[in-house]
């Protein structure tokens, strides 16, 4: 079963502003994935731990104690902070990369926060841990790495793996500005000090958008230059939630996270299993 919707970098369209910026660099550029050994550490050095979406999960797992598993983990934006917060946390994820990132991460907390996260490199279509948990957390972008086979088993997965009570708690980005433009780029600095391009080419209606993510200004020598591509599929809520019903999860709240009209509208779902 295929479950990652894109394995391999794949190029931006070619009337794009970032195709233009990879072919001003020629030979230069070295492609890769968001997620892949070249491509992570430049994903982890613009990832924060204090965004809106981050909060919006701690602040709904507050009215239960127990372990939490943070799905498609990363880095750890998720399992940083609860692991900071007290919370017991299996942290899992497919790509040996991210994880490379956390286990350092985990390296530089104290040991007693250290000591309460468990690391798996796991597909999270198709995982058995042998254990329940109260909460299953899945943030934003994540779900969409999986074509309908890969949501259809992690539903199950999730299902396997919550208590009687449990929460899935996950994250689902629509378009917010239809009549915004195709194509946006962003100057965003990283926590190193790097300054990024990040290019986003998302028509309105489409089923797919591209991101890019390259250092804004590289040397002038003839060093390579990481450029991070990626195409990611769009699952809008209408579709996950029919998905999730048909799954054996209920809704049980539904919570938007950012401001009408931003082009980037995230809901925070919270789904239970069906009685």
């Amino acid at each position: 079963m295929t479950t990652i919707a894109q394995p391999t970098p794949t190029l931006p369209a070619p009337q794009t502003l970032a195709a233009r910026r990879i072919a001003e660099l020629g030979p230069r550029a070295r492609l890769c994935g968001l997620y892949d050994a070249l491509g992570a550490p430049l994903y982890q050095d613009l990832t924060t731990y204090d965004d809106y979406e981050t909060r919006a999960v701690l602040a709904g797992i507050r009215s239960t104690r127990g372990p939490v598993l943070d799905l498609a983990a990363g880095a750890g934006r998720f399992s940083l902070p609860l692991l900071a917060v007290g919370r017991e946390v299996t942290a899992l994820d497919l790509s040996a990369d991210m994880l490379a990132l956390l286990r350092t991460e985990l390296e530089k907390v104290p040991a007693r926060m250290r000591e309460r996260c468990t690391v798996v490199q796991a597909d999270m279509s198709a995982f058995d841990l042998g254990r329940r948990f109260p909460y299953v957390l899945l943030g934003t972008t994540s779900l969409s790495l999986l074509d309908a086979d890969g949501r259809a088993g992690l539903y199950r997965s999730v299902l396997d793996h919550l208590t009687d009570d449990g929460k899935f708690l996950l994250t689902v980005m629509e378009r917010g500005d239809a009549d915004g433009p195709d194509e946006t780029v962003e100057r965003l600095t990283g926590l190193g000090g790097t300054v990024y391009e990040f290019h986003e080419h998302w028509p309105a209606g489409a089923a797919g958008r591209t991101v890019t993510l390259l250092p804004a200004d590289p040397p002038a020598d003839d060093s390579p230059v990481p450029v991070c591509t990626d195409h990611v599929a769009v699952v809008d809520l209408s579709r996950l939630e029919a998905e999730l019903s048909a799954a054996g999860l209920t809704v049980v709240s539904r919570q938007i996270l950012t401001q009408p009209g931003e082009r980037h509208r995230v809901t925070l779902l919270t789904t239970e299993a069906s009685r």
